[in-house]
């Protein structure tokens, strides 16, 4: 079985030893404080800035998921209000959390083939603390380029720009001197099971966060910065999931190897449900479409078809979401689904579904 489900997604079949390792090591009951997790803690921070070209005075924190940096940011970055740019679910969601924490928070919505006039946007950097965008929108299997994030950067003043990048860290090349805060979950490009975080802070952020002086919440960011600095963690850490990432990085190739994969593979699938199946690319704009979660709509029924016959072929396609979810398919393009499944996936539809 192949599953492209854009998560929790497939991990890497190596995981399954590393997590006989992970227990004949010792590693599930080593206390957190101890040198050996703090080594651990060390390791998988090196190796983070290391494979993915993280700048080294940017500040790497672990969290139990992508969602909880959402509430960590609002309460720790955000005294007054954040801005927020989305066009699916989930930059949605992440509006809706900011606002039940800062009421005066607001947000933008823009089409799914549509790339926003950065100069019209409705913020100022005088009264705004945070400017909120979803690098790659899951849901809507939508991406802001590199280009895109530089110039909205350039116009920030003095706000922050956090980007949830949860379905593209660990699997593009990003440039991350352009934000301020970047975060995501591992069960999507990390190949891993879900349970753990990652946030990476800029200076500025750092220095953000020390003026706010949030103490009033366990996740607070200055006790995990303070924690950090000694390579732990305010709270007892997913060590699990921890020592996975760490294995997983020690295998992976440079993020640029894994970028350029990346995208030659998810061109070849545009190209091909562009001209030979039933089903067409949901994103038009070529400039908007992900990289790593692409996108087909067809009629619903078409769809409940399309997924049945897969998964009776050992392919198991991901939903759409939300308001797309009778009429779209979205195939994850991470780096752990092998190669193998997406020669399988074209066969497949080559069989059953010829254009």
């Amino acid at each position: 079985m192949y599953t492209f489900n854009p998560g929790p997604s497939a991990v890497y079949p190596a995981v399954r030893q590393y997590l006989t390792d992970a227990f004949d090591e010792g590693w599930l009951s080593a206390p957190h404080r101890s040198e050996k997790v703090t080594s651990l803690v060390r390791q998988a921070v090196t190796d983070l800035k290391t494979k993915l070209n993280v700048p080294q005075d940017f500040t790497v924190l672990f969290t139990s998921s992508a969602t909880e940096c959402w509430e960590i940011l609002a309460q720790s970055l955000t005294p007054r209000k954040s801005f927020h740019l989305y066009n699916g679910d989930f930059g949605e969601k992440w509006l809706k959390y900011a606002q039940a924490l800062r009421p005066a928070s607001t947000g933008v919505r823009f089409g799914l083939d549509e790339l926003p006039d950065i100069a019209a946007l409705p913020f100022s950097g005088e009264d705004t603390d945070l400017v909120c965008i979803t690098q790659n929108e899951t849901s809507t299997a939508t991406q802001l380029r590199e280009g895109f994030i530089l110039n909205l950067y350039n116009r920030l003043g003095s706000a922050l720009l956090a980007v949830d990048a949860t379905s593209s860290l660990g699997g593009l090349n990003l440039k991350y001197i352009k934000a301020d805060i970047w975060f995501a979950s591992v069960q999507k490009c990390f190949g891993l099971p879900a349970g753990l975080g990652v946030l990476i802070l800029s200076p500025r952020a750092v220095a953000q966060a020390r003026t706010v002086n949030d103490r009033a919440h366990y996740n607070a960011l200055p006790a995990m910065l303070s924690q950090i600095l000694n390579f732990q963690t305010n709270y007892t850490p997913n060590v699990l999931g921890i020592y996975l990432l760490s294995r997983v990085l020690a295998e992976r190739e440079p993020i640029k190897t894994v970028h350029q994969h990346l995208a030659d593979r998810a061109q070849k699938l545009y190209d091909f449900f562009e001209q030979a199946t039933p089903l067409q690319p949901l994103i038009s704009n070529t400039e908007a479409r992900s990289t790593t979660v692409v996108g087909l709509k067809g009629d619903a029924g078409t769809v409940e078809e399309i997924k049945r016959k897969a998964l009776e072929a050992g392919l198991h396609l991901g939903n759409g979401y939300g308001s797309l979810k009778a009429t779209t398919i979205r195939i994850a393009n991470f780096p752990a689904v092998p190669d193998a499944a997406f020669e399988a996936l074209v066969k497949f539809f080559a069989k059953e579904f010829p254009g």
